[in-house]
């Protein structure tokens, strides 16, 4: 009988929210040294700048989505379903910066429109229209020489979510101490119909620093609050017919891209990591921003 080689499958992902934070820390540093990097790295750009800080996430199964008995819960965010991320990304530890936005800016003489509000140094960027997005990321790709994009809607949450299966990362509540959300619309005092109560923060008139606030299990910050973020996916109505590997699927309207992680401007149920929110290809708004994916 001849010899035949077998084709070897890969192991099949783990349930990383049936892993406790030790644990999904642990498939984290195994997924970065199998990418022979650690779990938090800079490429170099031809430039001689560093590029924006990443964090390694490894392949996983995940529950997307929300159900009904999720305060805040919205028909789009339905149903919940398990979802495989079949290969290791990166991601960025923050949003994109103002600064990390002004090398690219300086280097290809992208015209600021002066009428518009611009944030500088550590804010994120803001007033950034799709186009400009991808403009900025072939820009990256070609200084690093690596692959930049934007995340997939359920590589988005799945990094924001780090193992969990409440809210938010931090559990079932969270304060405007550890996300920036509009203070007056907390997330317990509204889910329990509280008619009077103390906001525990001032409201802003913007967004703040990135990387203030508490990190996740994987290290990410600023997934909760502070600016909405474009996902590459266009938008759909609900998860009905959402395609088990996260990709994209083709029923969406492609006018509209799903952004996730809520804002300062927003109550803290936006800010849940199940929600999403339409934003139109070419709209520009000062709670509105992104963070990059680097393929591995």
């Amino acid at each position: 009988m001849a010899t035949a080689e077998f084709f070897r499958a890969d192991p099949p992902a783990p349930h990383v929210d049936e892993l406790n934070a030790l644990e999904v820390r642990e498939l984290q540093l195994n997924a970065a040294k199998i990418a022979n990097l650690p779990p938090h790295f800079r490429d170099s750009c031809k430039s001689g700048e560093l590029a924006p800080e990443m964090t390694v996430i490894p392949p996983g199964r995940f529950e997307m989505g929300s159900e009904p008995a999720e305060y805040g819960h919205r028909r789009e965010e339905y149903p919940r379903h398990l979802t495989t991320i079949h290969r290791a990304f990166a991601i960025g530890t923050y949003p994109i910066t103002a600064a990390e936005f002004e090398q690219f800016r300086q280097a290809t003489e992208w015209f600021l429109r002066p009428e518009l509000i611009w944030h500088s140094g550590r804010l994120p960027v803001i007033n950034i229209r799709m186009e400009d997005i991808k403009l900025y990321l072939e820009w990256l790709s070609a200084e690093t020489g690596q692959r930049y994009r934007l995340p997939t809607e359920a590589e988005w949450e799945y990094a924001a979510r780090a193992g969990t299966i409440t809210p938010f990362y931090h559990g079932d509540d969270v304060s405007c101490k550890e996300v920036h959300f509009n203070p007056l619309f907390p997330y317990k005092e509204s889910q329990e119909k509280r008619r009077w109560y103390m906001p525990r923060c001032f409201p802003s008139p913007k967004a703040s620093e990135t990387g203030i606030r508490t990190a996740n299990a994987w290290g990410l910050h600023d997934m909760h609050g502070n600016v909405w973020e474009f996902t590459s996916n266009h938008w759909t109505t609900s998860h009905l017919y959402a395609n088990r590997d996260g990709s994209p699927s083709t029923s969406a309207n492609p006018h509209w891209y799903v952004t996730k992680g809520g804002s300062w401007f927003d109550p803290a149920v936006l800010a849940r990591s199940a929600a999403r929110k339409k934003r139109y290809l070419d709209e520009l708004d000062t709670n509105l921003g992104f963070r990059v994916v680097r393929e591995l």
